[in-house]
């Protein structure tokens, strides 16, 4: 039986969305845990196909008025969404040390972007186009990289910010989608914004132990990191109940939008 760190880092990879979804069909809940030893990779990480990176500033923006301008922001969650898996799947192999609980709740977050990514890849193509067919950033990426070295930034960094992001944008998403009259776009954004509140609350209970293992408070520790690593600033408008729900406390967000310049009265 295979190990699952190696597992993940074989996943991790490969280039195409079936590769990876076939080795994670092989997860089962014994599936063994080496938390020990250090791997390396052995092959180019991150596998993905082939798609044209650019800047962000470089992205074109369309109408979602027009069958193009749907797929190009389908086509960006998609990319957000195959992003997901490696991201996951690199914590699970890259990081030594942690508990079995950590390896296992990070896989199974590869399982479900991994499902994420075929709902919205299956909607390109009923569209008429494919993933890859437009350019799309990386900047999920660049910061796995900044943080391969320290398991709390990532932590703080990835799931608690940059896809945090996600739960603030996914309202804005929907509603464009469902304007531009795709509701079934509209429908998977609302699996998907369901289930990563899910995510980033694994990342917000990982960030907290290890806080708590290192001694570090987790406000301070959080703006910290942030400046050090270089992270964007969050703006607003922030998506109060999904942050509150994936296990921001009233003060992190309180924290949150006075560093955005909207500090406002936090529902509990």
């Amino acid at each position: 039986m295979a190990e699952l760190r190696e597992l993940a880092l074989c996943a991790l990879s490969q280039t195409t969305w079936q590769e990876k979804a076939d080795l994670l069909a092989k997860v089962c809940e014994d599936t063994p845990i080496d938390s020990v030893r250090a791997l390396k990779a052995y092959a180019p990480i991150p596998g993905r196909p082939l798609v044209e990176l650019v800047p962000p500033a470089g992205l074109r923006l369309r109408s979602v008025h027009t069958l193009e301008g749907r797929a190009v922001l389908i086509h960006a969650l998609a990319h957000i969404e195959f992003n997901a898996i490696n991201l996951a799947l690199d914590v699970v192999w890259r990081f030594s040390q942690m508990s079995e609980a950590f390896y296992r709740q990070w896989i199974g977050v590869a399982i479900e972007e991994a499902a994420h990514f075929q709902m919205l890849d299956a909607h390109l193509n009923t569209l008429g186009f494919k993933y890859g067919d437009f350019p799309a950033h990386d900047g999920l990426w660049e910061m796995a990289e900044r943080t391969k070295d320290d398991v709390l930034a990532r932590l703080a960094l990835v799931p608690r910010t940059l896809e945090a992001r996600g739960l603030d944008a996914s309202p804005a998403v929907r509603h464009k989608l469902a304007s531009g009259g795709d509701p079934q776009a509209a429908a998977i954004v609302d699996i998907i914004l369901r289930e990563e509140i899910g995510h980033v609350a694994i990342g917000n209970f990982w960030y907290r132990w290890l806080c708590a293992e290192r001694g570090l408070e987790p406000i301070q520790t959080y703006a910290d990191l942030a400046m050090q690593y270089r992270a964007p600033t969050l703006k607003g408008p922030f998506n109060i109940e999904a942050r509150l729900a994936a296990g921001f406390e009233p003060a992190e967000i309180a924290a949150l939008q006075k560093a955005n310049g909207r500090l406002q009265e936090t529902p509990v």
